[in-house]
This record gives C-alpha cells, sequence and structure tokens, in this order.
C-alpha cells in the first residue's frame, strides 16, 4: 500500500491535520501549557497569504506566570473581536528550552 498524500485545507500547524477543536479541547490545551510552566501568549496574522512564511503579529505581550486559563482565553477573544479576519493562534513558550513548547491556530 502506498503512502498517499494528505490533502485538505491550508495547514498552519499540527492541530490542522486533525477535526477542528471543541471550546474545551482548546481550553484543555492551555490548561496544560499552563501546567507545564509555559508562558501563553497570543498572535494574529492576515488570511489569505501563507501563514508559514507571513510576519505573526504579536497580541500585546507574553502572558509571564500566567496560571488563569480564563484570563488567557479572553485575551485570544479580544484580539479576535480587534481582528476578526485574522487567524489567531496560542502560543506558550517554554523557558527552559528556550522555544515554543505549543502553538496552535485558534481562529481560522
Amino acid at each position: 500500500m502506498a503512502v498517499q498524500a494528505y490533502k485538505a485545507a491550508t495547514k498552519y500547524e499540527t492541530f490542522s491535520y486533525l477535526p477542528a477543536m471543541t471550546a474545551d479541547q482548546i481550553r484543555r490545551q492551555i490548561a496544560y501549557a499552563i501546567s507545564q510552566g509555559w508562558n501563553p501568549a497570543v498572535e494574529h496574522s492576515e488570511k489569505g497569504v501563507s501563514a508559514r512564511v507571513n510576519y505573526w503579529y504579536m497580541w500585546k505581550l507574553p502572558m509571564f506566570g500566567e496560571q488563569s486559563v480564563d484570563t488567557v482565553l479572553a485575551e485570544i477573544e479580544a484580539c479576535h473581536r480587534e481582528f476578526p479576519n485574522h487567524l489567531v493562534r496560542f502560543i506558550a513558550y517554554d523557558n527552559y528550552a528556550q522555544s515554543q513548547g505549543m502553538a496552535f491556530v485558534v481562529y481560522r
């Protein structure tokens, strides 16, 4: 059996290959990132251009030490209200590895 290419809409990150996440699944992913000690952040970018090579604009500063999932979700919603036609993604920065621990698009 030959390996087949995945044919679907534009892919922005790992979770793009899965069905769209529910609100509860998004909440649980953010809770996991916070439980790992990662710093949450929100970014946005214009639709219609390749998000893989396009610049992502940071929404405010990263939320260093934030422990509330509700606060993070409120910032994601605020970004989406301010830029309703943009992609909005959640980022979690891992201070120890000095890299992103997690990133996924919330609003496409």
